[in-house]
């Protein structure tokens, strides 16, 4: 089977896929986090699955990345395309905008975060994890939508379930992070050791532990899913468009990722 793209997301995005079917996975690393609902968008074969479960089941930490990129992979996809809810560590970074994600510092623990246990030794690069092709795609669809976008960001990935001290968030914000978030590592490094093209699109929920110049609050649950769900509806406009206009051919190196991926290591 080949599936043009893979959607990984909140589960408000299934509306979005025509004549989907349900279909039960299961791969050597488990079952994906819940069915993968298989259909089309705009003629483009898709499918999708909910990061953390239809019902929201899976907590950051619990999440089963390797298993949900694995079923991708088994389906053929080539391109994935990922909505995650973060935090802002700069106040330019204003919640509602939109972050195509470039980069990733992992602060996360006790996630197996490869596939490759054994012989051949894999050294993946991921020196520039995120798809330069689909970022480019998706800051000029931004443009069109007039959707208040940032062409880049680094995500600090902390491993929740819990939000930032301040002393952390002071922390990351220090190192000159950009967003911080839960759930972005290892999923982007995994699909990089399968070749697959990976778009991370960031919505800002909020300002993690707050901006003391500005009298803002820490962050709380109650108020990240009122934003998130607040820009659900941008987000499957601005994923709608990309898919259209997603070219058949790569013009990026992702799915040159093992290629020189094994050897001795430095």
């Amino acid at each position: 089977m080949g599936i043009d793209i893979g959607i990984i997301g909140g589960s408000g995005f299934y509306s979005l896929i025509e004549n989907a079917e349900e279909v039960e996975m299961t791969t050597e690393y488990g079952h994906p986090s819940d069915k993968v609902s298989i259909g089309t968008i705009n003629g483009k074969s898709i499918a999708f699955i909910p990061r953390h479960g239809k019902k929201h089941t899976y907590p950051p930490h619990k999440v089963p990345y390797k298993a949900n990129i694995e079923a991708l992979s088994k389906l053929g996809v080539k391109r994935i395309i990922t909505t995650v809810a973060v935090g802002s560590l700069k106040e330019e970074y204003a919640p509602g905008d939109f972050v195509f994600i470039d980069q990733f510092v992992n602060m996360t623990w006790g996630r197996d975060d490869t596939f490759f246990h054994s012989n051949p030794v894999i050294h993946i690069s991921p020196a520039d994890p995120y798809c330069s092709e689909l970022r480019a795609l998706a800051s000029s669809e931004s443009k069109n939508l007039n959707i208040k976008h940032h062409d880049n960001g680094t995500v600090v990935v902390v491993n929740g379930p819990r939000f930032s001290t301040r002393a952390e968030s002071k922390f990351f914000k220090n190192q000159g992070f950009d967003i911080i978030n839960m759930t972005q590592y290892p999923e982007v490094a995994l699909a990089k050791e399968k070749g697959i093209c990976y778009l991370g699109i960031g919505i800002v929920t909020d300002y993690d532990a707050g901006l003391e110049n500005k009298d803002i609050k820490p962050v709380n649950a109650t108020d990240v899913l009122k934003v998130f769900e607040k820009n659900v509806s941008t987000a499957k406009n601005l994923i709608t468009e990309l898919i259209s206009k997603v070219p058949e051919n790569k013009s990026c190196n992702c799915s040159k990722a093992l290629e020189e991926a094994t050897g001795t290591p430095k």
